[in-house]
């Protein structure tokens, strides 16, 4: 059962970072994630009130908020992302790093051992980064070296998205979903923080505004799923279930969007998932 909350979870992550995709193309990709994170506030205190109960300890809030402050710079930085680069190039990009981290946090801190099979997708992950990361000169495969656009935020939102799920993986099995409505409001404060820092536009409204704020309702409805899915399952396969989401957004670029990859970001794409399923072996 915790397989498939945790394959929910990527659903609604992958649908979620679609729509906002979008939406980034025409309006600002931090405005577009502060209202999708808006949304996602105003489902986790509905879901909280209808559940109620729970028993959450002071360490359980704490790290609640932490896992809302990777998300806040995750969604922030990759919806920004999103309307610099190709969606099937940045959503990749953001989620193998997000993967890496926890196990990498694990290893030195929390004192687990990876397999072999799992260090082998670690070592992956840098040079799948880097071929996905490549851009071309032209619509063909001749490479001009560069980074891809979108990549550099990419990057920073692998890092806020590790934490999320590192950090929400730590929330105790009884604590109920308080912890998870104190999480979306720490990122609401966090893209809030950025979007000034950037000077981005605070307003959006209208038809947009409603497929925001519902694609960030169905993100809350992912991260309850994935720390559902934790209490039933390891977190390593809890996490690299629910880290499968870019499967979504990529595929419906590449059908949707007609968004073409060249030889080098296919071959990156092919290294991602085999770091991610090997990652998952530790």
């Amino acid at each position: 059962m915790g397989e498939l909350l945790a394959l929910l979870s990527a659903l609604c992550f992958g649908i979620t970072h679609f729509v906002n995709g979008l939406a980034s193309r025409r309006h600002s990709g931090l405005t577009v994630a502060l209202h999708a994170q808006v949304g996602g506030t105003a489902l986790g205190l509905l879901l909280a009130l209808a559940v109620g109960g729970g028993t959450a300890s002071l360490a359980d809030y704490g790290w609640g908020a932490l896992s809302g402050v990777g998300t806040g710079v995750g969604v922030a930085f990759l919806y920004q992302a999103m309307s610099q680069g190709a969606m099937s190039v940045v959503v990749p990009v953001s989620d193998v790093g997000a993967v890496a981290l926890p196990v990498l946090v694990g290893v030195c801190f929390l004192g687990e051992r990876p397999a072999l099979a799992a260090w082998v997708g670690i070592a992956a992950v840098p040079p799948a980064l880097w071929l996905v990361s490549q851009k071309s000169s032209s619509l063909g495969d001749d490479q001009s070296g560069a980074l891809s656009a979108g990549t550099l935020s990419a990057l920073i939102a692998s890092v806020g998205f590790g934490v999320q799920f590192l950090a929400m993986a730590q929330v105790g099995t009884n604590s109920g979903l308080w912890p998870v409505v104190l999480s979306r409001v720490a990122s609401v404060a966090v893209i809030a923080v950025v979007l000034r820092a950037y000077g981005a536009p605070g307003g959006l409204t209208g038809r947009p505004w409603v497929a925001v704020a519902a694609a960030g309702a169905l993100g809350t409805l992912a991260i309850v799923l994935y720390l559902e899915a934790t209490s039933q399952q390891l977190m390593a396969i809890a996490t690299v279930l629910s880290a499968l989401y870019p499967a979504v957004p990529v595929l419906l670029a590449l059908m949707l969007l007609k968004e073409r990859l060249n030889r080098r970001q296919a071959t990156g794409l092919i290294c991602a998932a085999l770091a991610i399923g090997l990652i998952a072996l530790r």
